[in-house]
């Protein structure tokens, strides 16, 4: 009798990933991530917020290089107060006209909408917010705003601002929906409060299901732990109340705030499920791959699956269900430990790259004549004009300008290192 040949190597072994396994994301769940989409429908349990539509000559404005604010900003010295008899030097000697002109209706609207808001707000656009600019904020690494100006120094500064101008679609299969040049943008002034971090939580569903829920500050607080039952059960709560079946995608990521105590859910933001969205404490692998268990039968996950037919056997079954303990699956809580590298400062401070020295944003403050001192002494520096001074070393110099320039150049090499 012949052999039988084996199976075991007739099933081939499956090749290794070569990008992460996301569905194509479409242009429409980015929309449905729009904050003016979502808002309206979820305004009770979100944030207080304003939303102001914006014109293509506002666009345009954000759009251009340089930083121009209107001229009641109290950034820059008056006119009156530069050095008029200095030599143009390629320099424009002519005033600058005050943007806000060509908006000037939005310019009033922001105005009336921070007075609204109690005096306070923070911006942001359709998906981003300038969390990268804070640097040069006039508010030390905080996204307050006072005035018109202070929301387009920062608007404007902002990478993240920039990619929704220009890349909200990249990597988008084409679905007809829209295109880059007619997204609806609009500007959020949501009332400016003081967040506590460590109740900031981002979540992941996959499949109308939280798979997982993180901290969004990657800080250790260590009151959290003993607390992580009741923050997990209360977010749950909200998402089968609120989110689960009213959200059009059943794939996205959403972040939430419970302020003290602990016992109501603000609706902070809703991002794609994409690989634009950081996955903190997860990686999107493990997320995509992530194994899952079944719906049980005869809970609301399972509607789609057939009920048990009723029992033909003589036998009492009526204290089955006595003994059996149901297992309701939930999803991981992960929070910084104490021993977490993330819970250190070892790393490069939060949106490094974004950052430029300190006397470059001095020099940018001080109007012309400051950017003009300090231009000068940049070229000096890189013709060889200017020695950089090492470190340990005495300055032979007594030219303060040549000292600032210097600390500058030594700020920004140790930002790239």
């Amino acid at each position: 009798m012949p052999a039988l040949e084996s199976t075991d190597g007739s099933r081939p072994a499956p090749e290794p990933l070569t990008k992460l396994p996301f569905e194509p994301v479409t242009r429409s769940h980015i929309l449905h991530c729009s904050y003016d989409f979502w808002h309206p429908k979820y305004r009770t349990s979100a944030l207080k917020s304003r939303i102001i539509p914006l014109s293509p000559a506002f666009l345009s404005y954000l759009r251009e290089d340089g930083i121009v604010l209107p001229s009641e900003t109290p950034t820059f010295p008056p006119p009156s107060t530069y050095n008029n008899n200095s030599t143009s030097d390629g320099w424009d000697s002519d005033p600058t006209p005050d943007p806000s002109l060509a908006f000037s209706s939005i310019h009033q609207q922001i105005f009336s909408t921070i007075d609204e808001l109690g005096g306070l707000v923070a911006p942001k656009l359709n998906w981003s917010a300038p969390k990268d600019a804070t640097w040069i904020s006039m508010k030390k690494n905080s996204m307050e705003c006072a005035t018109p100006n202070d929301i387009y120094l920062l608007l404007k500064s902002s990478d993240f601002i920039t990619h929704d101008l220009e890349h909200a679609f990249d990597d988008c299969a084409e679905d007809g929906t829209m295109k880059q040049e007619d997204i609806p943008y609009v500007l959020v002034l949501r009332k400016w409060f003081k967040v506590n971090p460590s109740c900031e939580f981002r979540c992941f569903v996959k499949d109308r299901r939280i798979i997982g829920i993180c901290q969004r500050d990657l800080n250790h607080f260590d009151f959290l732990f003993p607390m992580r039952e009741r923050l997990r059960d209360t977010i749950l709560a909200y998402f089968d109340k609120t989110l689960k079946d009213t959200f059009p995608d059943s794939s996205f990521v959403f972040d939430v705030y419970l302020p003290e105590p602990y016992d109501k859910v603000r609706l902070v933001d809703i991002n794609p499920w994409a690989p634009r969205t950081d996955p903190l404490l997860f990686s999107w692998l493990e997320l995509l791959t992530m194994p899952l268990p079944k719906p049980l039968l005869g809970i609301p996950d399972s509607s789609a699956n057939p009920s048990l037919p009723p029992s033909s056997s003589d036998e009492d079954t009526s204290h089955e269900d006595e003994d059996v303990e149901e297992l309701v699956w939930k999803p991981e809580m992960r929070l910084v430990r104490k021993d977490d590298p993330e819970a250190y400062s070892f790393a490069s401070p939060q949106y490094s790259a974004h950052k430029l020295p300190r006397d470059v944003v001095d020099a940018s403050l001080g109007g012309e004549s400051s950017m003009r001192e300090f231009a000068e002494n940049w070229k000096g520096m890189m013709e060889g004009g200017v020695e950089m001074q090492r470190p340990g070393e005495d300055s032979d110099s007594g030219d303060e300008g040549e000292e600032e320039v210097v600390r500058g150049v030594q700020e920004c090499r140790l930002e790239t290192d």
